[in-house]
């Protein structure tokens, strides 16, 4: 797994980095933001490259697999020339297909536009979606796809305070209001969402002032020590008896809190077809032909 470039540290020391286990995360002393994105492929078993210097960090990968990801996070186009080319897109959003860069060129560039969310978004707005898409890339496979949200323990949940902690980007810079986590507490019976707000100290309640469009739910921020320190601050001070912890991070791991944290998870899940393993499926049939055709190159 090839991942964009994430540079938050000292970059003579990221040149290529690779993470195999959450203790490599440890000793790079990555941030929230890099956890987010980092630590849900270490828990599917997958090597995370990243760094700066991506001729270096392409041939370290190659060197240690058959197969390589690239996940291009913040929308961005990929650092290497994807032999398949998936782009994502959100059904909540039908209207931002191309309205923002990078990711207006990705869908132009795609092999295929995922349009996930389709199980939370109104039909009119994927239908609407799906038009702008096709006008953007028409040589693209188009793909339906729902997001399903899970809570790890719904019982924890029903009935209690629960103070809501995101995804930090998806709220900040991403522009939403809410994330999984929300949809999770709300949908599994919270007696009270709990607005962070109310026990933030200073250094947060000016991220909700820079960023008012952000609802009553706490965004992971943490670039450095202080602001994870608030972060844990502001859960540990609140009136909620259960933190829902809708960000890929392992919340349990980076704060230290009275509150039980109930994490919740989401999921890919086909939505119509063709599926996205149909597809990929496809994909790897016609890699495997060609190799077979190609003098001295070995079957997929």
């Amino acid at each position: 797994m090839l991942r964009h470039p994430m540079p938050y540290g000292e970059l003579a020391s990221e040149a290529v980095q690779r993470f195999a286990s959450a203790a490599d995360l440890d000793a790079a002393r990555c941030t929230l933001e890099e956890r987010e994105e980092y630590e849900p492929h270490l828990e599917d078993g997958l090597v995370v490259f990243a760094g700066v210097d991506y001729a270096a960090i392409l041939a370290a990968a190659e060197s240690q697999a058959q197969v390589i990801v690239w996940d291009g996070g913040n929308n961005d186009f990929p650092l290497v020339v994807p032999d398949l080319h998936l782009v994502l897109a959100d059904a909540l959003r039908p209207d931002q297909a191309d309205t923002h860069h990078p990711g207006e060129a990705v869908a132009r560039m795609a092999d295929v536009l995922v349009i996930a969310k389709c199980d939370a978004a109104l039909p009119a707005g994927v239908a609407r979606l799906e038009t702008r898409l096709a006008a953007l890339n028409p040589r693209a496979v188009l793909v339906r796809a729902a997001s399903p949200v899970r809570l790890a323990d719904p019982d924890a949940v029903r009935g209690r305070r629960v103070l809501v902690v995101e995804d930090g980007p998806t709220l900040t810079h991403g522009g939403a209001s809410f994330g999984a986590g929300y949809v999770a507490a709300t949908a599994g019976g919270a007696a009270e969402i709990v607005d962070p707000r109310e026990s933030a100290p200073e250094a947060l309640r000016e991220l909700f002032v820079r960023y008012p469009h952000i609802g009553p739910v706490l965004p992971a921020v943490g670039y450095d020590a202080a602001q994870v320190a608030a972060l844990e601050a502001t859960i540990a001070a609140s009136s909620a008896e259960v933190v829902v912890s809708g960000t890929p991070v392992d919340l349990a791991r980076r704060v230290q809190v009275p509150q039980p944290i109930v994490r919740v998870r989401y999921e890919y899940a086909d939505a119509g077809e063709p599926t996205l393993g149909q597809v990929v499926d496809a994909f790897l049939a016609r890699i495997a032909s060609r190799l077979s055709h190609t003098p001295g190159k070995p079957p997929c």
